[in-house]
């Protein structure tokens, strides 16, 4: 989709070195920060992929992760 938006200068010029350091479009840099603003902005998002990707493992237990775990959480200090 294309769009028109009214950026101050040096945001814009800004935008510019780095879309020339990245090797990218102007339009994929904006895409990606408004994607990523977007996100950041929608935790729900977030907690659901956490979610989805939970389910998916299950809840099945592993003998050597938890105990590799114990022993990190036993040396840590809280």
């Amino acid at each position: 989709m294309k769009t028109a938006v009214s950026i101050p200068d040096r945001v814009f010029a800004e935008a510019e070195r780095l879309a020339r350091r990245a090797r990218t479009s102007r339009s994929e840099l904006y895409s990606h920060a408004l994607a990523e603003y977007v996100a950041r902005h929608a935790p729900e998002r977030v907690t659901d992929a956490m979610n989805r990707t939970l389910a998916k493992l299950g809840t099945e237990s592993n003998a050597f992760v938890s105990a590799a775990s114990r022993r990190v959480l036993e040396r840590t200090e809280w």
